[in-house]
C-alpha cells in the first residue's frame, strides 16, 4: 500500500526518514539525563573536544553516503543490530536504576551502533564503522581509571621534566610530583598529568589514522603514538617551567602563560604527529605518492558508484524488518525508562566525625585538618585525621574519608596511586587477614603495605569499608559500587587507612604490633561513622 504518494522508492526514503527521526527523538528522550551529564563532561578541557567529534563523525559518513547506500546489506547482521540495540537500552535501565551515567554513556554507543547494524547490516558497517568508533573517544573514562592513569602520568611527567630542568645544569630535587627548585616548589598536580593533551590528541591520532590512505601499520602507529608523544611534551613542558621559574620567578607557572604553553605544547604534538605521517610516506614506502593524495578528504570509493551509474541505477535504503523491531525495542525501552523515574539516591543516617572519640584503650588521639587543596581534589563528605599516642609513646595515624554518594566521580582514592605521588616507594604489598578482628560483624582482611622514603620507612593498613563490605581490591570496590547502586539505591562508603613510623632500630613486626593495636580499637567504633546495611 501506497501511504504517502508518489514513486515507491520516494515513499521508502520518506518512511525511513521518519522512523530514524522518531528513533532520535525517543532515544533523546530515554537518555535524556545521560546526554546531560554528558554535556557536563564535555565542559571539561579533558573532553572538551566531545562536541566536535559528534559532528566530525556525521560529516565522514555523508562523505561516504553513496558507497553506504550500494553496501547496505539484509541478513544476520541486521539482526545483530537489533541485540546491540536491546542491550544498549539494557544498559539505560541498569544506569538509571543504579545511578550511575557512565553506564548510560555506553549504551548511547551501543544504540547508535544497534541502530546501524540493523539498517545498513555487515555490508554497510564495512564502510561506517570506522567513523562510529570515533564516537567512543567522546565518552568520558570511568573516574577510577581516570584517577589512576591521572596519577600514573604525572609521576612520568614528573621525572622526565625533572630531567629536562637537570639538562641545563639547575639543581633540582624531585620527591613524588613536588619539583623542588630550591627557592620555588612546583606541584605537578592533575592538570598537569597530560591528559588535557592525549585525549584530543588520540581522537586526533584516529582522525588522522582514519583518513590517511597507506598501510595499516602505518595508521596503528599513527594511533598508538599519541600516547608517548603526549608524555615527552607534556613532561617537556614541565621541565621549560621549571627552567622558567628558576630564571624569572614563580609567575612563569600562573595565570595567562601557563595556559598559552599549553597551547603550544598541543599544537606541537599535532604537528609531530603529522610529521610522523608524512615521514612514513616518504621513507616506508617503495614508490610514495604525494602526501596530499594519502592524507586528503575525499572519502568516497567510487567503485561501485560507477558500475551503479554506469548501469543507470541508484540504490536507495529501506527499513529492514530488523530496523523495525529495534526501534520498537527502543521505543519500550524509553518508556520503561521514564516509568521507572529518577531515583532518589539512598543517604544513610550516620554519626559524623567531629563526634570520633580521641581516647581508645589507652590511645589518645589528637585530630589534624588537611588542607584546603586536598579537600578539594579528594571532594568526600567527612573525614577524620588524628595522631593517636600510646601510653608508652607508640605513635599511629589514622585517616578516613566518608562518601556519601560516589555516583558523580567522587569515590575515594586509593593509597596504591597516591603514596607513589608523594615520593613514597612500595616495597612490598599483600593481603591480610586480622584473626580476632571484624567490623560491623565481618571479618577484618586489609591491604599491608611497606614503604619507603630515603631513609624514612612506614607501614600503612588500608581498606575500602563498603556498605557493610570489607574490600581490599580497587576493582571489586567498582563492581559493588554498581551492584549496590542497582539492588539497594545506595553509593555511600569509606577509605579507612592507618599508617605508622618505623625508627631505625625498630623491625616491620614491631610496626605490625601497634597498627594491629590500634585496628582493634577502632573496629569497634568506626561502625557508627560507615554505616554498614541493615
Amino acid at each position: 500500500m501506497n501511504f504517502f504518494g508518489g514513486s515507491s522508492r520516494l515513499n521508502g526514503s520518506l518512511f525511513l526518514w521518519l522512523l530514524l527521526a522518531v528513533l532520535c527523538a525517543v532515544a533523546a528522550v530515554g537518555f535524556a539525563d545521560g546526554i546531560a551529564k554528558l554535556f557536563d563532561l564535555w565542559k571539561k578541557e579533558e573532553y572538551s573536544h566531545g562536541y566536535l567529534l559528534v559532528f566530525v563523525t556525521a560529516f565522514f559518513i555523508w562523505m561516504r553516503r553513496e558507497e553506504l547506500v550500494s553496501s547496505a546489506t539484509r541478513g544476520l547482521g541486521n539482526w545483530f543490530g537489533l541485540a546491540l540495540a536491546a542491550s544498549g537500552m539494557l544498559a539505560l535501565l541498569a544506569g538509571q536504576m543504579s545511578t550511575l551515567h557512565i553506564i548510560e554513556h555506553y549504551g548511547i554507543l551501543l544504540v547508535v551502533f544497534g541502530v546501524s547494524f540493523a539498517l545498513v547490516g555487515f555490508g554497510g558497517m564495512r564502510v561506517i564503522w570506522a567513523p562510529l568508533l570515533l564516537l567512543a573517544f567522546a565518552i568520558p573514562l570511568p573516574n577510577f581509571l581516570y584517577q589512576n592513569l591521572s596519577s600514573q602520568l604525572q609521576l612520568i611527567s614528573s621525572q622526565l621534566g625533572v630531567f629536562v630542568i637537570r639538562f641545563f645544569d639547575i639543581p633540582v630535587y624531585l620527591q613524588g610530583n613536588v619539583i623542588d627548585l630550591g627557592i620555588y616548589k612546583l606541584q605537578v598536580v592533575e592538570a598537569c598529568s597530560g591528559l588535557r593533551y592525549l585525549f584530543p590528541l588520540m581522537s586526533f591520532g584516529y582522525i588522522c589514522a582514519y583518513l590517511y590512505r597507506g598501510p595499516v601499520w602505518h595508521r596503528a602507529i599513527a594511533l598508538l603514538s599519541t600516547i608517548p608523544i603526549t608524555v615527552l611534551m607534556n613532561s617537556f613542558r614541565i621541565g621549560v617551567i621549571g627552567v622558567l621559574v628558576d630564571r624569572w620567578g614563580i609567575e612563569m607557572a600562573e595565570g595567562f602563560l601557563h595556559d598559552f604553553e599549553g597551547w603550544i605544547v598541543f599544537m606541537a604534538c599535532t604537528a609531530v604527529l603529522i610529521g610522523e605521517l608524512w615521514l612514513l610516506n616518504r621513507f616506508a614506502r617503495r614508490n610514495p605518492p604525494s602526501f596530499q593524495s594519502v592524507f586528503g578528504l575525499d572519502l568516497a570509493s567510487g567503485g561501485k558508484k560507477v558500475k551503479e551509474r554506469e548501469a543507470g541505477q541508484r540504490s536507495t535504503l529501506s527499513a529492514t524488518p530488523a530496523l523495525l523491531a529495534s526501534a520498537v525495542v527502543v521505543i519500550l525501552g524509553a518508556v520503561s525508562a521514564a516509568a521507572l523515574g529518577e531515583r532518589e539516591e539512598v543517604i544513610p543516617d550516620r554519626t559524623t566525625f567531629n563526634r570520633f572519640p580521641l581516647s581508645l584503650g589507652g590511645w589518645q588521639g589528637q585530630e589534624n585538618t588537611l588542607e584546603q587543596r586536598y579537600i578539594n581534589a579528594l571532594k568526600f563528605s567527612d573525614y577524620y585525621l588524628a595522631d593517636y599516642l600510646s601510653p608508652t609513646g607508640d605513635w599511629v595515624n589514622f585517616y578516613v574519608a566518608y562518601y556519601d554518594s560516589q555516583r558523580s566521580g567522587a569515590s575515594a582514592h586509593s593509597p596504591r596511586s597516591c603514596m607513589p605521588g608523594d615520593g613514597w616507594r612500595m616495597l612490598d604489598l599483600q593481603t591480610r587477614d586480622m584473626p580476632g578482628i571484624a567490623v560491623a560483624g565481618q571479618p577484618l582482611s586489609l591491604n599491608r603495605v611497606k614503604i619507603q622514603k630515603g631513609d624514612h620507612r612506614q607501614l600503612v593498613y588500608y581498606w575500602f569499608q563498603q556498605r557493610g563490605r570489607v574490600l581490599t581490591n580497587e576493582y571489586l570496590v567498582k563492581w559493588f559500587l554498581f551492584w549496590d547502586a542497582l539492588t539497594r539505591n545506595r553509593t555511600d562508603g569509606a577509605l579507612v587507612r592507618f599508617t605508622t613510623p618505623l625508627a631505625p632500630e625498630e623491625t616491620w613486626d614491631d610496626a605490625d604490633a601497634r597498627l594491629q593495636s590500634m585496628v582493634r580499637q577502632v573496629a569497634t567504633n568506626i561502625p557508627d561513622y560507615v554505616p554498614g546495611y541493615p
